[in-house]
């Protein structure tokens, strides 16, 4: 397999084009970090664009919904499949710099596009959600109750092959005009992490529940 993936018309940004990214690990990295994506989609002749949960099992992209949600049922009703573009964006920092204009973000952000299918197979919709909960914290699949019959015919799962695929990196400190590096305006990045905090108990959790190692 190809250590990047190759680059389209589509995947090729119009601006910034030394920040696209096309290697998979790279790709793979900002996928597996992201906890919500956004998923595009045309409905009624018009874009939405819905906030969701996925994951990445190799080169597949798994979404997560309902049955009866809009993505879903636009899926099951498309004559093949379902033309989608799904997004994911990690933010690393606020860049502030001494003119308004030059004021950025650092993120890494990847676009995946293609055409989706429905996934009907009852053992990949259990693999799909096995990776989804170990997507939330790995170990998490193998640490709870598996699904029932009527718990999994009422969740849905959009299968997108990593094909066409681009991700965008923008990091370092702002990027200010000559002439601007006399003012007297702080400039420079704040940082931002997403980190964990202390896990809180059900409150009908048994006390005596010891904490999984995992968390």
């Amino acid at each position: 397999m190809d250590t990047a993936y190759r680059p389209t018309p589509r995947t090729t940004p119009t601006r910034y084009r030394e920040r696209a990214r096309y290697d998979r690990e790279t790709v793979h990295r900002i996928l597996d970090e992201a906890l919500i994506c956004h998923l595009g989609y045309i409905s009624a002749g018009r874009p939405v664009v819905l906030p969701t949960t996925h994951a990445r099992h190799e080169e597949t992209l798994y979404v997560h919904g309902s049955t009866g949600s809009g993505p879903m049922l636009a899926a099951r009703a498309a004559p093949s499949r379902l033309p989608v573009c799904v997004t994911a964006t990690l933010v690393d920092g606020l860049v502030l710099a001494r003119s308004a204009t030059h004021h950025s973000l650092n993120f890494r952000s990847v676009v995946v596009l293609g055409a989706a299918r429905l996934v009907d197979d009852q053992a990949e919709k259990l693999r799909a959600m096995r990776a989804l909960l170990d997507h939330i914290r790995p170990g998490r699949s193998a640490d709870c109750r598996t699904p029932n019959a009527r718990e999994l015919a009422a969740t849905a799962m959009l299968a997108l092959d990593l094909v066409e695929v681009s991700a965008k990196v923008r990091s370092g400190g702002p990027v200010d005009d000559p002439e601007d590096a006399a003012l007297p305006h702080w400039a420079g990045v704040v940082p931002l992490r997403l980190t964990p905090g202390t896990p809180e108990p059900a409150d009908d959790l048994d006390p005596a529940t010891p904490l999984p190692p995992y968390l």
